[in-house]
């Protein structure tokens, strides 16, 4: 810092700094560089909402959900559902409708039905602004080929009319405008692509963990007597293994 700038003053010159470069940019890039810039705009907006509203939905909590149901289970019915009131995650809302639709004596048929509608209005909700997000990512690069076309054009035409005076830094000048709508329709793409799949990524996954849940309230736990079914096959296995392998050595002796 300068000895004549004040704390006040180098935030300005950082600003000023920022809108001179903007505006370098908008005059070499012309009208599609500014709907570029536009586009990423909404595009960081939609992120940054749609990553608040997943964090604050915590979805990626998958252990109050299982833990609860562990104890609904076990009989616990009053404890899972203190868990599942205090938590914010969509898999829980939708596991204790499902416990208390069941403590009323709603039918299962019926009740599937319901958690199937609810379920579908929390992943409609969850994927909201994504489509936006997306069409964005597609038409960025787009709109930078075209404004390099846009580009190529101009730069021919200044080359045409300059006739017999041909300067190339006409064309190198008119070439590396035109190129720079491309790069910076890439920066808007690219960064709008990974968080578009990160974000669907997060969705698909909550919508396994919903149909895996609440799935188990209509199923029974078959996971330890296919395990103990297992460990009695391996056994008997091993038992087989076994008087084979003295057999085999009774005409050696």
């Amino acid at each position: 810092m300068n000895a004549t700038e004040t704390p006040l003053t180098a935030p300005n010159s950082a600003l000023s700094g920022i809108y001179n470069a903007i505006a370098e940019l908008l005059s070499a890039g012309g009208p599609v560089v500014a709907i570029l810039l536009v586009l990423s705009v909404v595009a960081l907006a939609i992120i940054f909402v749609k990553t608040w509203q997943f964090n604050r939905a915590r979805l990626g909590d998958r252990k109050t959900a299982r833990a609860a149901l562990t104890l609904h289970k076990s009989g616990q019915t009053s404890e899972a559902l203190k868990i599942l009131d205090s938590a914010t995650n969509p898999v829980a809302w939708l596991l204790g409708m499902a416990i208390r639709g069941q403590k009323r004596g709603v039918p299962d048929a019926i009740l599937r039905e319901e958690l199937s509608r609810c379920g579908g209005d929390v992943l409609e909700t969850l994927r909201g602004l994504l489509r936006p997000l997306e069409v964005i990512a597609t038409l960025a690069p787009l709109l930078g080929l075209f404004g390099t076309v846009l580009g190529m054009i101009e730069s021919f035409r200044r080359l045409s009319e300059a006739g017999n005076r041909v300067d190339p830094a006409i064309l190198s000048g008119g070439i590396g405008e035109a190129l720079l709508t491309t790069a910076v329709g890439l920066a808007v793409a690219i960064p709008a692509v990974a968080a578009l799949n990160w974000l669907e990524r997060r969705v698909d996954r909550t919508a396994f963990e919903l149909d895996s849940v609440v799935t188990q309230i209509f199923t029974e736990d078959l996971s330890k007597e296919y395990e103990a079914q297992s460990a009695h096959q391996r056994k008997e296995w091993n038992h087989g293994l076994a008087q084979l392998g003295g057999a085999a050595a009774i005409p050696g002796e």
